[in-house]
C-alpha cells in the first residue's frame, strides 16, 4: 500500500510514520509535512521507500495534490478543531481512505458530517484512532461485546507533562478544559462545565492514582452512535496538579475562551513546559488510560474494567499506524467516515498493538495484564 503521513514529522506523527515504515505492506510512504527540513531527517533515517513532501494544510489544493495516487492517508496535523476536517475533505476528493489521530469534539463532531460524502467517494474515514480516543474506543468495544446490556462506560485518561512535546498537544489540552464540553447522559447528549465532576482514579503505573475531571473529547460523540449505552463520560488529568490548577486560573481568566486567545497561551506554554517539567520531573514519565463499562450478564449486574500505558508518542502512534495497515489492508470493508469502535475487530486491534509496546491491563487495580 502507499500511504501518505500528513503531519508525519510532528511530535504524535513520529512513532506511526516509523513503524508503517517498518512494515512490509507499505510499498511507499511519504512523510507531508509543513517543516519540510524535520519531514526529511526524518524520511532519510527510514530508507528508500519514504521520502518527504512539502504541503500546508490549509491549502486545499496542495493538500489534495499530495494525497492523488496513495491509497491510505495518516492525519497527525493538530490542533484537529482547525484541521480535522480540512484532511478528511481533501481525501475525500483525491479518493483516498483515511485515518487520523484527532482528539478534538467538535472535530469529531465535523468529521462524522462527511459520513455521506466519503460514502459516495467510495473512502474510509476512521476518526480518532490514538491513545484517546482510539485505544479507549477499542477497550470499550472489548468490554460491551461482553455484556448483553451496557449500562454506563467511564473513560478516563492521564499522563505526565512531561511525556510529550509540541504545540499542538497544548493548544488541545487547552481547548479540553475550557467552556462547556459534550458528554453523554441519561440517553441524550448534555454539555457539562470543564474541569467538573473531579473524582480520583487509578491508572497503571507509574501514572498511578491521579485526580481527573470532565474534558472534551470525541469519545462521547462517537461510541453512542455504535453502542447502546445510557452514559457515555470522559474525564481526563495530569499527574502534575500545579499544572492542573495554573490551567484552570487561565481559564477562569478567560485567557482561553477564544481561538486567538489559545494560540497566545499555548506559545507560552510550549517555552514555559521545559522549565516546569523539571519540577518534581518523574523518573519515568508515561500516558495511561482507562475505561470502566457496567452492564448486565444474564440479568445480572458486571463491571468491567481495562486499561493501557505507554509513552504518549507510542501509544498514540502505534495505533495509528495499526489503524492505516487495517484499513488499506482492506479489513474495514464499509465506507464513509466511522469510529474505531464500529470499525475494527478488538482483539485483533489489541493484539496488534500490545506486539508493538502498549501494555494493557484488566481488573481495577490496573495490575493484571490483558492477555488478548
Amino acid at each position: 500500500m502507499k500511504v501518505v503521513a500528513l503531519g508525519g514529522a510532528g511530535a504524535m506523527g513520529r512513532a506511526a510514520v516509523r513503524d508503517l515504515a517498518a512494515s512490509p505492506d507499505v510499498e511507499e510512504l511519504v512523510i507531508a509535512d509543513y517543516n519540510l527540513e524535520e519531514a526529511r531527517r526524518l524520511a532519510s533515517e527510514l530508507g528508500e521507500k519514504v521520502r518527504a513532501a512539502h504541503v500546508d494544510a490549509k491549502d486545499h489544493a496542495a493538500l489534495v495534490d499530495v494525497l492523488r495516487g496513495s491509497d491510505v492517508a495518516l492525519g497527525a496535523i493538530g490542533p484537529f478543531y482547525e484541521y480535522e476536517a480540512r484532511m478528511i475533505r481533501a481525501c475525500i476528493e483525491a479518493g483516498v481512505h483515511y485515518v487520523s489521530i484527532c482528539d478534538d469534539y467538535d472535530a469529531a463532531e465535523a468529521a462524522l458530517s462527511f459520513d455521506e460524502q466519503a460514502a459516495q467517494a467510495g473512502v474510509v474515514a476512521v476518526t480518532g484512532v490514538g491513545w484517546t480516543p482510539g485505544v479507549t474506543n477499542v477497550l470499550v468495544r472489548l468490554a460491551a461485546d461482553q455484556l448483553e446490556e451496557v449500562e454506563e462506560i467511564a473513560i478516563s485518561w492521564g499522563c505526565h507533562a512531561s511525556d510529550t512535546t509540541g504545540k499542538a498537544v497544548i493548544l488541545q489540552y487547552l481547548h479540553a478544559v475550557t467552556g462547556m464540553i459534550p458528554t453523554y447522559v441519561d440517553g441524550r447528549m448534555a454539555y457539562v462545565p470543564a474541569g467538573s465532576g473531579l473524582e480520583r482514579v487509578q491508572f497503571p503505573e507509574p501514572v498511578g492514582a491521579i485526580d481527573v475531571f470532565h474534558a472534551g473529547h470525541p469519545e462521547p460523540i462517537t461510541i453512542p452512535r455504535y453502542i447502546n449505552a445510557r452514559t457515555v463520560t470522559l474525564k481526563g488529568g495530569l499527574v502534575e496538579s500545579y499544572l492542573v490548577k495554573l490551567c484552570n486560573a487561565l481559564v477562569r481568566l478567560k485567557l482561553t475562551d477564544t481561538a486567538y486567545k489559545v494560540e497566545l497561551v499555548g506559545k507560552f506554554f510550549n517555552r514555559l513546559l521545559p522549565y516546569l517539567e523539571n519540577v518534581g520531573r518523574p523518573p519515568e514519565s508515561c500516558s495511561a488510560c482507562r475505561v470502566d463499562v457496567t452492564g448486565k450478564i444474564g440479568g445480572r449486574w458486571t463491571h468491567l474494567v481495562y486499561g493501557a500505558a505507554a509513552h504518549m508518542d507510542v501509544l498514540t502512534g502505534i495505533p495509528a499506524s495499526v489503524g492505516v495497515q487495517l484499513v488499506g489492508g482492506g479489513k474495514v470493508t464499509t465506507r464513509g467516515v466511522t469510529a474505531p469502535e464500529a470499525c475494527f475487530e478488538p482483539r485483533e486491534f489489541l493484539r496488534r498493538i500490545s506486539e508493538k509496546g502498549v501494555r494493557l491491563y484488566r481488573g481495577d487495580e490496573m495490575v493484571e495484564p490483558l492477555m488478548v
